[in-house]
């Protein structure tokens, strides 16, 4: 009984073929802050981490203040493994838009298809649950991995701020990317509503 509860720790509010979405838990900070202090994960999201050190309190800080906002834990499905966070930094309700924020900070699990597969559930849950209109994000002009799969997933480049981060001497654009609602296809979440409810 103890292995059966111990498996449902974690909270399941989207579930992909692989990985799901789950409330932001603290119990995680240790993780999270090991994932931000690496070198690797930090330059390519632009954290100040790379040239200041993020302590198990102030991440501990960080995770409370986005757990009042739309930004989920993602797991493996598997053995509910913490692969990094995603979700929203800013929502407009009124204006139907919102700015995404991702981290897959786990290097055991970078560039298996993970990313992707969060990605289309959280632009599943703003588009179809959120009702958003215009999904953005921003990307280093450096981190050609992750540009790379947000096109993949059908982000479009639609401006850039020139010259914004210096590393090692060179000036780097930061790109803007969005998605129109009309642009996506919902997957997972129609999938299990049509399932459930038997909506078309």
């Amino acid at each position: 009984m103890e292995n059966s509860s111990e498996k449902k720790k974690y909270l399941k509010t989207l579930v992909g073929d692989a990985v799901y979405l789950s409330p932001i838990s603290l119990d995680d900070v240790e993780e999270y802050a090991q994932m931000v202090n690496d070198i690797k994960v930090s330059v390519g999201l632009g954290y100040l981490s790379y040239t200041n050190i993020i302590d198990f309190e102030s991440e501990k800080e960080f995770l409370i203040s986005v757990k009042k906002e739309k930004m989920f834990a993602v797991r493996l499905l598997e053995n509910d493994e913490l692969l990094g966070n995603i979700g929203f930094n800013s929502l407009d309700i009124i204006n139907r838009n919102g700015a995404l924020g991702v981290l897959i900070g786990n290097p055991k699990y970078q560039r298996k298809g993970y990313g992707t597969e969060a990605l289309k559930l959280i632009l599943d849950y703003g588009f179809s649950f959120l009702n958003l209109r215009n999904i953005s994000l921003s990307v280093f002009e450096y981190n050609e991995p992750a540009y790379n799969l947000y096109k993949k997933v059908g982000f479009k480049e639609v401006g850039r701020l020139r010259k914004t981060l210096e590393i090692m001497g060179k000036t780097y654009d930061v790109i803007i990317m969005d998605m129109l609602k009309e642009e996506f296809q919902s997957v997972y979440i129609k999938r299990e509503l049509e399932k459930r409810y038997n909506l078309k």
